[in-house]
């Protein structure tokens, strides 16, 4: 397993990082299917080929996610990082949501209580906060810090203008910054590459990647003029939400990405894991898990080295349209005067 810093922190993460959105059951019955049992045997064999990190989050099935981290895992705590986080309601009170002091330090204890562990490797804010004064946000996150029940921390599904506030508001008060951001980064859905890599790269920011198959799409089950696979959350090209797709576009990008495969005799998912591992400021990919033979695959995903070349016709393939003022800085554009 290969290992990264975590931005610019001491702290190194393996690769690939364990997702647990499945762990508990979730409201709709959907995402949420693991019970402790099938959680332990998951940690286990990640723990086994060297996955150092496990993400989880207060509000997967409503807390469950974390008791089942910390039930699976029992002794084996030190041996792991975990990475949570916070903002979202967990409660029906006005006060049992957002990135207040109030909320932040409440919801961190209990938190701390069902994953049973004295402390979190790396305490996220779940998303931005309009309400409450970033001042606010980032003393309480540095106050965790001070009193060890947290040690790094990090942010999600923020854009990059509330990425350099945070940073500047807690850098002017002397407090902790953000040492990385969790954000949707695929080869399918490239929209991160306007602000928030390069305010990853000039701020010094891990980039952990959720979702990094884009919901599956990129797993190379999805074939042009073929049956879209029963039982999956995508079992026909309508039902595509959250993660939207044009169709097309994917179809040829798994093309392409079946023919780096072949010639690294490895599959179209570890294709697609691979391309995201060498992109600027990534340090790891969050990959879900529901059978033992998808983590065995995606564990593998690390064990080769895709071309210079094979990015470059994936970049080409998979570019987003850029907007202004974005296509002003593409390299790729000549700007200077015709004579």
């Amino acid at each position: 397993m290969e290992y990264r810093l975590l931005g610019r922190s001491g702290l190194k993460v393996s690769v690939i990082t364990m997702g647990t959105m499945t762990f508990g059951r979730a409201k709709d019955g959907v995402l949420g299917s693991v019970d402790t049992a099938e959680a332990k045997r998951q940690i286990d064999q990640c723990i086994d080929a060297g996955v150092n990190l496990i993400d989880t989050a207060d509000v997967y099935a409503h807390g469950a996610s974390e008791e089942i981290v910390g039930e699976a895992l029992g002794k084996k705590r030190p041996d792991v990082l975990i990475a949570t986080k916070v903002r979202f309601p967990m409660g029906k009170g006005p006060n049992d949501q957002g990135l207040s002091r109030h909320y932040i330090i409440a919801e961190c204890e209990r938190s701390l209580k069902r994953l049973g562990t004295d402390w979190i490797d790396l305490y996220q804010v779940h998303q931005w906060d309009g309400q409450t004064p970033l001042e606010e946000t980032m003393e309480a996150l540095d106050r965790l810090i001070q009193q060890g029940k947290v040690r790094y921390i990090g942010c999600s599904n923020y854009s990059g203008w509330h990425i350099m506030k945070a940073m500047g508001v807690a850098r002017a008060d002397g407090r902790q910054p953000f040492v990385s951001q969790q954000i949707h980064y695929t080869l399918q859905a490239r929209e991160a590459e306007y602000e928030l890599v390069p305010v990853s790269i000039d701020q010094g920011l891990g980039i952990l990647a959720f979702s990094p198959l884009h919901g599956g799409f990129l797993s190379g089950k999805y074939r042009r003029g073929q049956p879209w696979p029963q039982g999956t959350r995508f079992d026909n090209p309508q039902n595509t939400e959250p993660w939207p797709v044009e169709l097309e576009k994917l179809y040829a990008t798994i093309d392409l990405l079946d023919e780096v495969a072949r010639a690294h005799n490895v599959t179209v998912s570890q294709a697609a894991l691979n391309y995201l591992l060498r992109k600027p400021a990534v340090n790891s990919l969050i990959v879900g898990l529901r059978t033992a033979t998808q983590l065995e695959e995606n564990l593998q995903a690390t064990d080769w080295l895709m071309t210079a070349e094979e990015v470059c016709r994936l970049d080409k393939m998979t570019e987003p349209k850029r907007r202004y003022p974005y296509y002003i800085y593409d390299p790729a554009v000549d700007f200077s005067p015709k004579t």
